[in-house]
């Protein structure tokens, strides 16, 4: 049981940086800046946190992959012996880091690039693109984190 508790715990606490990074984001950053700031200082201010907060998710992307498959692979022996809710862990949390590679590789770069050429109008387009990609792995997040806190207790 102790090989289980490191993968455990790494996994614990990389989802909680991503969610609740994105939480603070979405729910109380994107908020204060949209009242508080004027166009080109909103879009310096998301151009700082994102080239903060993206190198982190493709580490928390990392640890969450190598210690999931940890977990499947020491304690359910592989996924054909695992219970439902690890098969919507995994499901979910593919779809998760698809979705942030997509925000990274596409409207990241083009937003990052807009900023820095001063280009307001693009970049607050993208700025949406990226705002409408946290919104949907937040909601997944958020799902993820109730079927792992209750998926023991499912009768499946």
């Amino acid at each position: 049981m102790i090989q289980f508790a490191l993968p455990l715990a790494l996994h614990a606490l990389a989802a909680a940086l991503w969610i609740g990074g994105m939480a603070f984001a979405y729910c109380f950053l994107r908020p204060a800046a949209g009242t508080e700031l004027d166009p080109p200082q909103r879009l310096a201010l998301w151009r700082g946190v994102f080239a903060r907060f993206f190198p982190t998710v493709w580490v928390a992307v990392v640890i969450l992959t190598i210690s999931g498959y940890v977990m499947v692979f020491t304690r359910f022996a592989g996924f054909a012996s695992a219970a439902a809710y690890i098969h919507a862990m995994h499901a979910l949390g593919l779809a998760m880091v698809a979705i942030f590679a997509h925000a990274f590789f596409a409207p990241w770069r083009r937003f990052r690039s807009a900023v820095n050429s001063g280009d307001h109008q693009r970049a607050a387009a993208d700025l949406t693109r990226i705002r409408r990609l946290v919104a949907i792995n937040l909601g997944l997040g958020i799902v993820i984190i109730v079927v792992g806190a209750s998926g023991r207790l499912w009768p499946i």
